[in-house]
């Protein structure tokens, strides 16, 4: 949690300052989001030495922003896409086809066929798809490696919304189709991956371990069936899901622990028998990232005192909706951004949609909050901006990104005539 961290050693000289001083952040600018650059550096970095052997494809999802994807493609990592929107939105970001893994559940004729001719990794999503692609292949004359996502079954996290592994889903082959699925291998010569992911965030270490063992187990009989065909399975991808801290009190469970797990009961993975690939994304983005809004009003009806501010449910979907599974924190500063101390109060987060339910704090304890303070709301880099609303045609803010106290700009604040060209 950088940025929460930087704020409790030093609150008067935290990573935020530069932008208060800024050309970038003026009076007239009611919100903005705010990126260390140099903490994602730090999580992908983490990454590669945790997974040395890995090929690690960010997932596009949780931050598309070409502006961040793009200088990453320095680092040899690549992006994972779950829309063919996301696959352009990789290529032109500066990634070769290769770099870039494609995932959907609703892959059209269209979209593989953009697919398949530019040589993105595909991981099909089920047998159906399989013979899509195979109708396509030959006549493409397609380099694309081919996975197919197996459904481990190993049951439901801890939020319902973000898992993926029942025993029944929507993504993926059901594992209990298990020679199925080694027919599959065994009639379409240019398949050669497994692809396993069991959910988001809400998934424990444990189980995120019992998943790809699962789908590992498959690998010995599918490499005996192929081996009398003299092919072999090229790549295992693990996916992504791994927790983060998005409380103090919470403890994310430690990476290194994660390799440690697989590496003792999958080895294949580790020792370059297959390329091993993964899929992380709230990991590398979401607590490097911080959003800023001015407070405009606080109203105060007995005892209860609400902040409105320039962000909420447009911004915050799900913590709007389900705010015990995608809890924040939040902190205030005065008018010059300094953080604000003394006696807290109760406060109600409200954003600006016309709707009741658009609330993404209850109950925070915050210093006394005057109109005209900035609100912070912390670690939310990743599945925020990415899920905009657009209710209420609200413009979408301005984003910035700090790196060696150095402010940019990632994206432009949009004006009125951009949500008319949206619309229009």
């Amino acid at each position: 949690m950088q940025f929460n961290e930087t704020m409790e050693q030093n609150p008067k000289a935290n990573l935020l300052h530069p932008v208060w001083g800024s050309k970038f952040f003026r009076r007239d600018i009611p919100a903005a989001i705010i990126y260390d650059l140099d903490a994602i550096q730090q999580q992908v970095n983490q990454l590669k030495q945790v997974f040395p052997t890995a090929f690690h494809a960010l997932s596009v999802k949780a931050n598309p922003l070409p502006s961040i994807l793009g200088p990453l493609n320095q680092t040899n990592v690549g992006l994972e896409a779950a829309s063919i929107g996301e696959v352009y939105l990789a290529m032109k970001s500066g990634y070769e086809a290769n770099q870039v893994v494609f995932d959907s559940p609703a892959k059209s004729v269209e979209d593989l066929e953009f697919a398949l001719a530019a040589g993105v990794v595909i991981n099909a999503d089920n047998l159906s798809e399989l013979e899509r692609i195979d109708a396509l292949y030959k006549e493409i004359g397609s380099k694309s490696r081919i996975g197919l996502r197996i459904n481990p079954q190993i049951g439901m996290g801890s939020i319902t919304s973000s898992s993926v592994a029942g025993k029944v889903s929507k993504f993926g082959v059901p594992l209990s189709e298990r020679e199925s699925i080694i027919a599959a291998f065994q009639k379409y010569k240019w398949l050669k991956g497994l692809h396993v992911h069991s959910g988001s965030q809400g998934m424990a270490m444990e189980q995120l371990v019992d998943s790809v063992k699962a789908v590992y187990s498959l690998v010995e009989d599918i490499q005996s069936v192929l081996k009398e065909q003299k092919q072999t399975l090229d790549f295992f991808d693990i996916g992504g899901g791994f927790p983060v801290s998005y409380l103090p009190e919470q403890q994310a469970p430690q990476l290194e622990q994660y390799a440690s797990a697989l590496a003792q009961t999958c080895p294949l993975l580790f020792d370059g028998s297959l390329q091993l690939m993964t899929e992380f994304g709230r990991f590398v983005f979401a607590n490097a990232g911080v959003a800023v809004s001015r407070v405009e009003y606080v109203k105060e009806s007995g005892d209860e005192h609400v902040l409105i501010g320039h962000l909420g449910a447009d911004f915050m979907l799900r913590t709007a909706y389900l705010p015990q599974d995608w809890p924040h924190t939040f902190s205030v500063l005065d008018k010059k951004g300094n953080p604000k101390s003394g006696v807290e109060q109760s406060y109600s987060i409200a954003g600006p949609l016309c709707f009741g339910g658009d609330f993404i704090g209850r109950s925070v304890s915050l210093p006394k909050v005057e109109a005209g303070d900035l609100l912070l709301i912390h670690d939310i880099g990743a599945y925020t901006l990415s899920m905009w609303s657009r209710y209420n045609s609200r413009r979408m803010p301005v984003v910035l990104g700090i790196s060696n106290g150095k402010v940019q700009v990632l994206k432009k604040r949009e004006n009125l005539t951009d949500i008319f060209k949206f619309w229009t």
